[in-house]
């Protein structure tokens, strides 16, 4: 039985992400980051939808405070060390209306980070709450570096796959092979151009190149900045996308330029660091869609484009400028769930009220 990975655009009942503490890297911008998060939760929870918030015990507390008066809130104590869940965080497939848990291997982006308590977030504490037993495959995979549509076609980058520290036994054919087998891809196509700088995932996809749900792509492009370093690179992967999509409309970005101090960690844009923000990084979830915004000039145009883009959704802007700080937004950390993939007793639970994940 082949199942096959599910687009972003199907009916979703959760969004997974994993509350910043004091141990991850987000400690300079506690705060703030938190404010981010708890704003995409109130667009989440005001949906109807269900966030499963992986907390350290420390902070539950504190978590249940900032929430009171909420729902629609799964509070799962565990222990991770990055909150860039849209990587680590298990996938779903389907065959013939039966939704299936899967999860990659996670080696802390080609083993650039720690990942000792990445790796074992879904099977320790989310697999409990799954309607299907978790499958589990060997190789390294991160979840921002996939993109598919609903006819199957799968997107990702050249850059990210065959980096040697991730899977260096395989071939761009053994990838293709392999997304067949494991996501059930009818098509791969693997883009040999485009990244951002300092992008520390080697160029994944939800920073580059997203379907809409009829035969539309939106990508990060430079055409408001044709002397930019990256401008080049992102045409190369426009022509890339044109050729093999050739019936699909092509939405391009604008990009922004925004740079942060290495040390000055409190004025955000007068730095020497460029800082790798995509406005492709966006959730969709159901009729909405989460657009990471950075306070830039760049930000209406972005907003407008996704409207085009997808003219049937509600487009919600989010500040991302403190998560592009940490050389990454919106889209990567969260992962969506498709519906009845979690338990509903659990889902019940969290739509009436914030419910903490007991043994």
């Amino acid at each position: 039985m082949t199942y096959q990975l599910l687009p972003e655009w199907v009916t979703q009942e959760a969004v997974i992400l994993a509350w910043p503490h004091q141990q991850t890297d987000w400690a300079p911008w506690l705060q703030d980051t938190r404010c981010v998060y708890l704003d995409i939760i109130t667009h989440i929870s005001q949906s109807s939808g269900a966030v499963v918030l992986l907390v350290v015990d420390e902070d539950i507390a504190d978590v249940q405070q900032r929430l009171h008066g909420f729902t629609g809130v799964l509070i799962v104590p565990a222990q991770f060390n990055d909150t860039w869940v849209r990587d680590y965080g298990f996938l779903t497939v389907e065959h013939d209306g039966q939704v299936q848990p899967i999860e990659f291997e996670f080696n802390g982006w080609a083993e650039k980070y720690a990942a000792d308590l990445d790796t074992q977030v879904n099977r320790r504490y989310l697999a409990p709450l799954l309607t299907q037993p978790l499958i589990s495959y060997p190789e390294f995979v991160e979840g921002g570096a996939l993109e598919i549509d609903g006819n199957g076609h799968l997107l990702s980058t050249a850059q990210c796959l065959l980096h040697p520290q991730r899977n260096p036994q395989l071939t761009e054919q053994d990838y293709h092979a392999m997304f067949s087998r494991t996501l059930g891809a009818q098509q791969s196509t693997i883009l040999q151009h485009g990244h951002l700088e300092n992008d520390d995932t080697d160029g994944h996809i939800d920073t580059l190149a997203r379907f809409t749900l009829h035969q539309g792509i939106v990508y990060q492009g430079a055409n408001n900045r044709p002397t930019d370093p990256h401008f080049a690179g992102l045409e190369a992967m426009a022509k890339e996308l044109q050729q093999a999509f050739p019936a699909h409309t092509l939405f391009s970005l604008p990009l922004p330029h925004i740079m942060d101090g290495v040390e000055d960690v409190d004025n955000i844009g007068a730095g020497t660091e460029r800082l790798p923000a995509s406005y492709a990084n966006f959730l969709i979830f159901n009729d909405l869609i989460l657009a990471p915004i950075y306070g830039v000039a760049e930000d209406e145009e972005a907003l407008s484009v996704l409207t085009q883009a997808y003219p049937h959704h509600q487009i919600i802007p989010v500040n991302c400028a403190t998560l592009i700080r940490q050389y990454g937004s919106l889209h990567c950390i969260t992962m969506q769930v498709p519906q009845g993939v979690i338990k509903p007793e659990w889902i019940a639970q969290a739509l009436e009220q914030v419910t903490v994940v007991t043994a």
